[in-house]
């Protein structure tokens, strides 16, 4: 079988670079001895696109400058004919030649911010090639907790009480938004909108705490969100794989931390060996809970996945009243970490198989889209509508 050219693209500018390092080089790892020719693109702490063999081997990321001196700048090109390519850029030498890959598909494993929030989803679109996980629209949604929680109690999916704000609000209008938060009684959760990996989130259990925690998470968001807590809490997750109209649920899990909401350290420095992202942090697989919750956990997952327009593989995470069993969506992870393989490997569907349906819904999506009409023929920029135009100029 020929080799494909498969681009996995990883990095990024975001707090959760190096876990979105660690999510990469485990779907390499895990696509070893596929038909894929695994072609890294790796964007720096500061938007550089480096290609190269040393991006391959996690133990070179431990002196980054080194690394990047080593790799080659990138970016993607289209030709004549419209094919695109990924295509090493400034080549130095006398008799080097930079090397140009047609791409096949690309894998998307960001976490965070212009990766994961659709940007470069969006370079993808306008490329035209084929890449793994959400859209523009979904991956956008995901990222902003605020306006993902719209959508899902929009379409009936229980979601906690909570006030979101802006930086200048917090300046002009703190002592309002601070009589709302406590209107849902203490402790209350702070959260950024647009970040994952629980950087910047904080329990507060007064006032003090609570305007400490907003002035944090102010250092990694300018928009936040307040939440009521679920007392006593469970946090249950659940992946979801497919397309918005054809998708199934995972088994659930239930992470476990020092404290019922986890922190960063819990996700990806517990447990034994942390180079395993998400696989290392300590949880419950399956989530040791009645059949007849997790059964509903699995049916909202699935339809929060739908209503907001994901596709590829999310994970869906959501808190539990440990009391009444009362659920309420939490957030979506558009590219989780470890791509959630976890979770599959006991819904008999292991890493490499996990790797190559994502793939193989990206294609197909792909598909789907240049089969319908993408351009629409028109005279509008003929002589005698030029001249229509022109005599607009003037007028308001």
């Amino acid at each position: 079988m020929s080799q494909k050219n498969l681009i996995v693209a990883f990095g990024g500018v975001s707090p959760e670079h190096e876990v979105s390092v660690l999510t990469a080089i485990q779907a390499i790892s895990a696509l070893e001895n596929s038909s894929y020719q695994i072609i890294p693109l790796y964007v720096t702490k500061n938007g550089r696109w480096l290609t190269g063999e040393s991006l391959l081997d996690l133990s070179n990321y431990k002196d980054l400058p080194k690394l990047e001196s080593q790799a080659q700048d990138c970016a993607f090109v289209k030709d004549e004919t419209g094919k695109t390519y990924l295509k090493e850029q400034n080549v130095s030498g006398l008799f080097s030649k930079p090397k140009s890959y047609p791409v096949y598909a690309v894998l998307c494993a960001f976490h965070g911010s212009e990766g994961e929030n659709g940007a470069f989803q969006g370079v993808c679109e306008m490329m035209n090639i084929p890449y793994t996980g959400s859209g523009v629209l979904g991956s956008s949604l995901g990222m902003d907790k605020v306006k993902a929680k719209l959508v899902a109690a929009a379409n009936g999916i229980p979601v906690t009480k909570a006030v979101n704000f802006y930086e200048s609000d917090w300046v002009n209008e703190q002592d309002d938004i601070i009589t709302v938060a406590e209107d849902f009684g203490y402790p209350l959760i702070v959260k950024p909108v647009s970040l994952g990996s629980s950087i910047g989130v904080a329990i507060a259990n007064n006032r003090e705490e609570l305007n400490e925690a907003v002035e944090t998470a102010f250092r990694y968001d300018a928009h936040l969100l307040i939440e009521e807590a679920v007392n006593p809490l469970m946090e249950i997750n659940c992946s979801v794989i497919g397309t918005p109209d054809n998708c199934k649920a995972s088994v659930c899990e239930r992470p476990l931390g020092k404290a019922e909401t986890l922190s960063f350290e819990d996700k990806y420095q517990s447990g034994e060996g942390a180079e395993k992202g998400m696989a290392s942090a300590d949880r419950e697989i399956p989530a040791d809970i009645p059949e007849a919750l997790t059964r509903k956990i699995q049916e909202l997952s699935v339809k929060t996945f739908s209503a907001l327009g994901a596709s590829g593989l999310a994970r869906l995470d959501f808190l539990v009243n440990a009391n009444t069993e009362d659920v309420y969506f939490n957030e979506i992870n558009t590219i989780p970490g470890s791509f959630s393989f976890y979770l599959w490997d006991r819904s008999d569907l292991n890493f490499t198989q996990l790797m190559e349906e994502l793939i193989r819904i990206a294609l197909k999506k792909h598909q789907e889209k240049n089969g319908r009409v993408r351009s629409y023929d028109t005279n509008l920029l003929s002589e005698k509508a030029m001249k229509g135009i022109k005599g607009l100029k003037g007028t308001k």
